[in-house]
């Protein structure tokens, strides 16, 4: 990775540390939970090579990122995360507002969606792994609702209280943390019981070499994962923000890439919202849809090959 650069950016009151690897159209890499702007060097090197500009954040609260306030969940809503990528454009962009192409996944692609629906004028086309659009519900915020599906032992439930598993993930240990985490290919909802640790055992992802996994564990003992859990914090205060935009569109010409093992993929309603017309009458510029089978949620580092040849093909078109 020593031909990728590295620079701090001061965006939207924080400074943000971002890779970049090559000259070309702009492509922005949006990495989610609990990952880094690494989880995308298979792809900048991909395109990179093939005549793009890659760059990657590391987002809000992550890595080498710096100056959001961590005791403070109220500032990792949405409206900040989009916020922080529209500063970003605007400091990258050779033109300041010049349409880029985008590539998230995860809380990265959800983050994605946002960008989009707030601002279509600043995104050329859209790549989204794992986490498909998802409409406000007017009635019930995301949190409760997860709640009303699995109980208090869902992690997103887990995540809520300030602290609390943070302690638990100290007793456990960093790199037992994120190599469970990265490894985690079961289809069902992921829990975790109070006290109880991983209710599973895993490997290291065979995907994920012990370099590899070394890099993502010396990044998060220096942070911990306070900022990464704080945008599960602030779920319910971006849903209310988020009214205005209760029952938009994403405008943007758009291609979703699902692992079939995929957690997310498994909640309940949503693979008949991404394959019986609720996701096209939201998206209404979705061109493809992807189901990767034997895959699971961190589709772009386990089926990189395959991830890449994917997105290129889609920006070609633009």
């Amino acid at each position: 990775m020593e031909e990728i650069q590295h620079r701090t950016i001061p965006v939207n009151g924080i400074s943000m540390h971002v890779a970049e690897l090559g000259e070309g159209p702009l492509v922005l890499f949006l990495h989610g939970f609990p990952e880094l702007w690494y989880s995308w060097r298979h792809q900048m090197v991909f395109v990179a090579a093939r005549g793009y500009r890659a760059v990657a954040p590391d987002m809000r609260g992550y890595g080498d990122t710096t100056g959001a306030p961590l005791d403070d969940p109220s500032k990792f809503t949405l409206l900040h995360l989009v916020g922080d990528l529209i500063s970003l454009l605007d400091a990258v962009s050779p033109n300041g507002a010049d349409k880029v192409f985008v590539v998230g996944h995860d809380w990265g692609a959800f983050v994605a969606w946002h960008l989009c629906m707030y601002r279509p004028d600043r995104v050329k086309a859209l790549v989204n792994l794992s986490v498909a659009f998802i409409p406000r519900d007017p009635e019930m915020n995301p949190v409760q609702k997860m709640r009303s599906l699995y109980g208090e032992d869902h992690y997103i439930c887990r995540f809520q209280e300030p602290g609390d598993i943070e302690a638990e993930f100290e007793k456990i240990g960093v790199k037992e943390v994120l190599k469970n985490i990265l490894a985690f290919r079961n289809p069902a909802p992921l829990y975790f019981p109070k006290g109880k640790g991983f209710t599973y055992s895993a490997d290291r992802a065979p995907w994920l070499t012990e370099e590899e996994l070394d890099y993502y564990v010396t990044k998060f003992e220096k942070t911990g994962f306070t900022g990464g859990i704080n945008y599960y914090r602030a779920f319910g205060l971006s849903w209310e923000l988020n009214a205005p935009w209760a029952g938009a569109q994403v405008n943007v010409p758009t291609k979703f890439i699902v692992g079939e093992l995929d957690l997310v993929y498994h909640t309940p309603g949503t693979k008949d919202f991404i394959h019986k017309g609720g996701f096209k009458k939201f998206v209404p510029l979705l061109q493809e849809i992807v189901v990767l089978e034997g895959a699971a949620h961190f589709v772009n580092q386990e089926r990189a090959d395959e991830i890449n040849q994917h997105i290129y093909a889609f920006l070609q078109q633009f």
